[in-house]
């Protein structure tokens, strides 16, 4: 039988091998895995790095200066921001200052800070607690990011993440930290800047991101069973973003879904789409479909707020309305 182990767990032994690794790594804010039933697995990192793990009083503005001055001076903190609505409070810290200092110092001064926070539709979190502002920050220049969706991702991207000189957010959703999977992968940084095909397919390629990784597979599984045989592609990096991995998909399937629950307008799915349009134009068979959350606050209301968030069966309508597409007739060049 093949050994588990939990999305929380490769977590929390990232942590803990990136303060074994540095002695200048530290955590700053020691609820990193929510409020849930997962956060007593940081008490193992409490107990080996006593004097490196610091709880400050509920400030984000603060705790993302301090950690950001920390980092200037020498050190590499690791931020947590909890609740990813609550980055909002922060952000001159995290656009203003840790992501511009390198540029701003002429490559002089380095700012290997990472923040962190838990981001998405976690069940009656209603509009203050279900922010996505994964995509806003990728606007910021300067800025490295990492979304992963898997146990071993989730250890490799923050190891990575530590040992970055730069700054660097780690987003990870709420619903993830239970998720298992292998336990048996290597303890080592991932690549930035390297996405993952997930499942192999020759119909339509799926983007998805975080926690829509795991609907999207959900989804690819269904429709496998009419023969529709779906691509799955894992980004793991935002910024830098992985191209070439995804091009090279569409290349080979000519349709796209792109799957993320930050809002539609001026969100991931609609970067990236835009992106496809203009590099991969010629590789489409069909639009591209996007699926993300509606532009409309979070509802309190259960119902309503299912109604609104992406999910897996979300994704499999929009493979499926790809699917019935004419294909797209190329151009005339006259």
């Amino acid at each position: 039988m093949t050994k588990t182990t939990t999305f929380a767990a490769a977590f929390v032994e990232a942590l803990h091998d990136g303060l074994a690794a540095d002695p200048r790594a530290s955590i700053i804010g020691g609820y990193v895995l929510g409020l849930g039933p997962e956060r007593q697995m940081m008490d193992r990192i409490r107990r080996d790095f006593p004097d490196r793990v610091i709880d400050p009083p509920t400030s984000e503005a603060a705790v993302a200066a301090l950690g950001t001055g920390a980092a200037m001076a020498g050190a590499h903190p690791f931020v947590d921001l909890g609740t990813a609505s609550f980055s909002y409070l922060a952000w001159s810290q995290i656009a203003n200052e840790a992501a511009v200092a390198h540029y701003m110092t002429g490559g002089r001064l380095n700012v290997p800070v990472t923040f962190h926070f838990l981001h998405g539709v976690r069940g009656a979190g209603a509009a203050q607690h279900s922010h996505s502002p994964h995509a806003m920050l990728m606007n910021v220049p300067g800025l490295e990011i990492v979304a992963p969706s898997m146990p071993a991702d989730a250890y490799g991207l923050v190891r990575a993440a530590m040992a970055s000189p730069n700054p660097t957010l780690v987003v990870n959703h709420a619903r993830l930290l239970g998720i298992e999977g292998p336990a048996a992968f290597e303890r080592a940084p991932l690549p930035l800047g390297r996405a993952d095909v997930k499942r192999a397919g020759r119909d339509v390629t799926v983007l998805a991101v975080s926690l829509m990784v795991h609907y999207a597979l959900a989804a690819a599984e269904r429709l496998a069973r009419e023969g529709i045989e779906v691509e799955v592609v894992d980004p793991r990096s935002l910024a830098p973003f992985d191209e070439a991995t995804l091009l090279q998909s569409v290349a080979k399937t000519g349709r796209l879904v792109v799957a993320d629950e930050a809002p539609l307008t001026g969100g991931l799915a609609s970067s990236i789409a835009g992106m496809v349009a203009e590099r991969g134009f010629w590789s489409l068979r069909a639009p591209i479909a996007r699926v993300a959350r509606a532009d409309v606050p979070v509802p309190y209301s259960p119902p309503l707020e299912q109604f609104i968030t992406p999910d897996a069966d979300k994704i499999e309508a929009a493979v499926r309305r790809t699917l019935a597409e004419q294909p797209v007739g190329r151009i005339s060049e006259a």
